[in-house]
């Protein structure tokens, strides 16, 4: 046996210690309960926007989205022909990820990247990429943050109202919504020519995040819901407590900013996976499974980036460090890339149960005429070695035979903007 998959199934970290059967219960549970608004890890948060709704054209409406580490914003305008039309794009950095900030410093900020955009249009979608409780009138309150943000004070804060009033414009229209939610909205639009059954949003960048179409008769904790109808639920699976965390998780979770919240995401998203792949090397190091020179050398870093780490798996032509110089030699390397690569695929098959969970969960795409579109977005699911491959390998070995289930996924480009606009678009 090498290495690297010893010492990975001695620490119960290896892909094999992943029973997704497990997993998928686990997660059927916690969507219930949520539901239900019994205590739960899955907050399935209602975003009282339908999936179904037509959306006005020929309007410019202002798309923000505010996610991970970037803040984007635009004006959007779709044609008669439903044709996009993306201008004045901005780019900026979300306020709190560098340091911690007020208040009125976070909703300052935002408002002074969107202040000449905000003037070209009465209508603002945002979305906004933290777990937030939605209001009836599509505003929400901030339930907490993800990604180290650091704006403590806006906790239990209402978004919405609260840059609305820092732009001095307190009357404009404005709907919040996630980028999962907005994910499946820019989806669904650029899928007409088809009939699929049902629709998924699915977030892998930063943090992690799930979304899909409920019948509000499933709502158990809105009884005024119209049981006829239907909306899309937020459920905040970054946050998922079920999952089969091992000893080095937990102490890797301990090491950040709001230890023991999120979990989920500290395993596999791109926010974390850098720090928790050098906490498990470090841990090897002082196992002594390198040569001693190669494990001063690791024992020495101090922080792993998510790029970094996927430069030097992937034996990139670009640069390999820093893990490349801490290599005194060739097995050294390659049982760091072992491990590495040991962690990505358990990272993998966190993802498929994830996504089986949800795919079971809307008892739709039993027919391969009309399955389940998937639409994922994120920098970690399309551009960490090999785990786009491996997810899809482990989500089809489930979703077979007794559980059969037909889905398709789908990429859009600028789809949490593009959410944003048909959310503040819908009829």
């Amino acid at each position: 046996m090498k290495k690297s998959d010893k010492f990975l199934q001695d620490h119960k970290m290896s892909a094999a210690d992943v029973d997704i059967q497990k997993v998928v219960d686990a997660f059927g549970s916690e969507m219930s309960k949520g539901l239900e608004g019994k205590e739960s890890s899955l907050q399935m948060i209602p975003t009282y926007i339908q999936a179904d709704n037509t959306f006005v054209t020929e309007m410019p409406v202002v798309a923000i989205d505010a996610g991970g580490t970037n803040f984007r914003a635009a004006k959007i305008r779709f044609d008669k022909d439903s044709n996009l039309e993306i201008s004045n794009l901005v780019n900026a950095r979300m306020p709190g990820i560098d340091r911690k900030v007020s208040k009125d410093e976070f909703f300052q900020t935002m408002a002074g990247y969107i202040k000449d955009l905000a003037d070209q249009s009465d209508r603002i979608g945002f979305c906004f990429s933290y777990a937030t409780e939605i209001l009836p009138n599509k505003d929400g309150r901030l339930i907490q943050f993800s990604k180290e943000i650091q704006a403590p004070e806006v906790v239990g804060e209402l978004i919405g109202k609260n840059l609305l009033e820092a732009l001095g414009t307190p009357d404009k229209q404005i709907v919040l919504l996630n980028d999962t939610v907005a994910t499946l909205l820019a989806g669904k639009s650029s899928s007409h020519v088809k009939n699929y059954d049902s629709y998924i949003g699915y977030i892998l960048g930063t943090g992690t995040n799930t979304c899909y179409i409920e019948s509000n008769k499933n709502i158990l904790k809105k009884p005024d819901l119209d049981p006829d109808k239907n909306q899309i639920i937020n459920m905040e699976t970054g946050n998922f407590g079920k999952g089969p965390r091992a000893e080095l998780d937990i102490a890797f979770d301990n090491t950040t900013g709001t230890p023991g919240s999120y979990t989920f995401e500290k395993m596999f998203s791109g926010g974390y996976f850098g720090g928790l792949c050098l906490s498990v090397l470090k841990t090897a190091a002082n196992e002594d499974v390198f040569s001693g020179e190669t494990a001063n050398n690791i024992l020495s870093l101090d922080e792993l980036t998510v790029e970094e780490l996927n430069r030097f798996v992937s034996q990139s032509t670009e640069s390999r460090e820093p893990l490349y110089s801490c290599m005194a030699n060739k097995e050294d390397e390659e049982t760091s890339m072992g491990i590495i690569e040991g962690l990505i695929e358990r990272s993998a098959k966190l993802v498929a149960a994830n996504l089986s969970s949800v795919v079971l969960k809307t008892g739709k795409g039993k027919s391969p005429d009309r399955p389940i579109l998937i639409t994922i977005e994120g920098t970690t699911f399309y551009k960490l070695h090999k785990l786009k491959p491996l997810f899809e390998k482990h989500m089809n070995e489930y979703l077979s035979g007794e559980k059969q289930r037909y889905v398709e996924f789908n990429q859009v480009e600028n789809s949490s903007l593009v959410g944003a606009a048909l959310a503040a678009l819908v009829e």
